[in-house]
């Protein structure tokens, strides 16, 4: 069997895009972002996390800082002195399915000292961050995701995670339904079968999972499903074939199921990637 975080970053994107690096001083202002986490990586402090109906949160060490599911928020630095950090958006899956995000409270907050092993990396994200030099964004993205992925085994071996996919693949007995899904995301999965895979009375199955997953079973595989979809629609596969190769009969069985998860068709959904991208 996979190690958890190795069988997710298998089937699920991660992508880091640092938007920002510098000094800020006073209030720097972040929009709330529905479809990316928000990784504030503060090599310097004070600075304190404002979040509307939030306790504010003041970081006096260097730190990482990752907002899931970020609603607007601000960083207050001093006026005078600043604070030096790097600022990332994050993307853990995509729009309808990000069980990575979701197995991870809102707000997570880990001193760098903690971390095992990410000096030489730190040391390099903030050379490259605080100097203009050839391919800087690049190297600072891809150093970006490997900080995500000590983080995301920081946050595993420490319990941070609260629920999820992640949670569900660390339980020994969801593993074997949730691999099932994954690898084999066609076949006709009723809660039964996958309850048998289990080791698991349906029952008992039905409600673990959704206990520990966050949602039931048959919404899991529904989620799963339509973005293998969107991923093998934005290679540009054929409807009818991707129908076929999700667990869905028809063009047509597909086209409601991204109506119900999605609000719109394959084809509005590929225009709005389209757009997005010309944009």
């Amino acid at each position: 069997m996979h190690e958890p975080l190795d069988h997710l970053l298998n089937y699920f994107s991660l992508r880091a895009g640092v938007f920002y690096t510098g000094n800020i001083c006073g209030l720097h202002d972040f929009e709330r972002d529905q479809t990316h986490g928000h990784l504030h990586l503060i090599k310097n402090g004070p600075v304190q996390l404002l979040e509307s109906g939030q306790p504010a949160i003041t970081i006096l060490q260097p730190a990482l800082l990752f907002l899931p599911r970020p609603e607007k928020h601000r960083l207050l630095a001093n006026d005078r002195a600043g604070a030096d950090v790097v600022c990332a958006s994050i993307v853990l899956g995509n729009s309808v399915h990000q069980p990575i995000s979701d197995s991870l409270p809102d707000r997570v907050l880990i001193a760098l000292d903690q971390i095992p092993g990410i000096n030489a990396i730190l040391a390099w994200m903030f050379e490259e961050a605080f100097e203009n030099r050839s391919g800087r964004q690049a190297i600072l993205d891809k150093l970006c995701e490997i900080l995500i992925i000590r983080m995301l085994r920081y946050c595993l071996e420490r319990g941070v995670i609260a629920g999820g996919t992640l949670a569900g693949l660390a339980d020994p007995q969801l593993s074997k339904a949730l691999e099932a899904i994954h690898q084999n995301p066609g076949l006709d999965w009723t809660v039964a079968v996958l309850a048998t895979r289990a080791g698991m009375s349906r029952a008992r199955f039905a409600d673990r999972f959704h206990q520990v997953v966050g949602k039931p079973p048959a919404d899991y595989l529904t989620s799963f499903r339509i973005m293998l979809a969107q991923r093998l629609l934005a290679r540009g596969r054929p409807v009818k074939a991707v129908a076929l190769d999700v667990g869905y009969g028809s063009s047509s069985a597909l086209h409601h199921a991204f109506v119900r998860k999605l609000g719109m068709s394959p084809s509005d959904w590929l225009k709005a990637q389209s757009d997005m991208h010309e944009k």
